[in-house]
């Protein structure tokens, strides 16, 4: 079947997503799951009209002792909280199977979030995601979440808060969640957040960070005001030999070769811990380039991916990547460097690592000045 079309597994996975199903739908499909609630694991209802009416229909089954779903996804449907109060109370009865709920993009709100909240200090609760990217929270909301984390820290492993009204007010919030040594948090999405994180909140973060540092492996905090004073401090935790970050994404945060003479110190420290960085959209030039490079040439440095777009590199940048690169070849598997000033001599030199069967490097992206080829 087609992505977004219906796809069942051996009765364990359904796909619906953007398949224009409304209540009426829910009606069938919550009949079925009633009679028969044992089998389906993942249910995939994203982007249709589902709407407060459908969770309530939906819920019936979640409040079923005999239900085993652990993925319930109802990104874009119209949720709002009085939906979540019938989707809450179910999980309240019946909380220990559920363990990815995706609401994204939904008018949750605040009111929606404790309500959600209420699962999570469900010391039965089992939930290991939880998104909430673009559902209108506030720091209101972070209060009731982050009270309930830490009543029971155990279980939650991703969380994403991108695009709410959060700022550095609610970032101190959750870092109180991060600092505890009970927490198994993994990944967590803080990019865009509608009143932009400052180093003010990149404060508490790296200080709860340093003090439980083992955890995360995922961090993004892309659109924000990070800056360089921002990144100074996220490379303390970077350096902390127990630091176990995978992926740091700072997209758009207002970095320049100032924040990354910190980033490139630190991961020079503790070089074999991060796979995927991104840094694109941001002032770092060549110069910062030719820092990050020397990170790259580490023998012990294990990176899989960089992004550079838009970071106003020339081909003088491309030749310290280059040069790095052939001193350390094993690793570094994707490399994206999209904008308008890497030249013809730029991209051919790059492109010659792609092309040798000694390097690693799978995929390099570069749209060159005034063209339309992607490489």
């Amino acid at each position: 079947m087609t992505e977004y079309g219906v796809k069942c597994t051996k009765g364990l996975r359904c796909r619906l997503s953007q398949c224009k199903i409304t209540d009426e739908g829910c009606v069938a499909l919550t009949s079925a799951l009633r009679s028969n609630p044992s089998h389906l694991r993942h249910l995939h209802l994203s982007d249709n009209n589902v709407g407060d009416s459908g969770v309530k229909l939906i819920s019936t089954v979640l409040e079923n002792p005999h239900c085993k779903l652990e993925t319930l996804t109802l990104s874009w449907c119209k949720i709002k909280d009085e939906g979540c109060v019938a989707l809450t109370s179910a999980l309240r009865s019946n909380p220990s199977h559920l363990r990815h709920l995706d609401l994204s993009h939904n008018n949750v709100g605040d009111s929606g979030v404790k309500l959600i909240s209420t699962v999570l200090e469900n010391p039965h609760c089992k939930l290991e995601t939880l998104k909430l990217s673009q559902c209108n929270m506030t720091d209101e909301g972070c209060v009731a979440l982050t009270s309930a984390l830490r009543s029971n820290p155990s279980h939650l492993r991703h969380l994403d808060l991108s695009d709410n009204n959060v700022g550095d007010s609610g970032v101190k919030l959750i870092s109180t969640v991060l600092e505890n040594p009970h927490c198994k948090l993994k990944t967590l999405k803080l990019n865009w957040c509608n009143f932009p994180i400052t180093d003010e909140g990149c404060v508490a973060l790296t200080s709860a960070l340093r003090s439980n540092p083992s955890h995360l492996r995922h961090l993004d905090l892309s659109d924000n005001n990070v800056g360089d004073s921002g990144v100074k401090l996220i490379s303390t935790v970077l350096e902390n030999p127990h630091c176990k970050l995978e992926t740091l994404k700072l997209m758009r945060c207002k970095i320049t070769d100032e924040g990354c003479v910190a980033l490139t110190s630190a991961l020079r420290s503790n070089p074999s811990h991060l796979r995927h960085l991104n840094l694109s959209d941001n002032n770092v030039g060549d110069s910062g380039v030719k820092l990050i490079s020397t990170v790259l040439e580490n023998p012990h440095c294990e990176l899989e991916t960089l992004e550079l777009n838009w970071c106003n590199i020339t081909d003088e940048g491309c030749v310290a990547l280059t040069s790095a690169l052939r001193s350390n070849p094993s690793h570094l598997r994707e490399l994206s460097l999209y904008g308008y000033h890497v030249g013809d001599s730029g991209e051919k030199q790059i492109c010659k690592l792609r092309d040798d069967p000694h390097y690693k490097l799978e995929t390099v992206s570069i749209l060159g000045w005034l063209k339309n080829d992607f490489i």
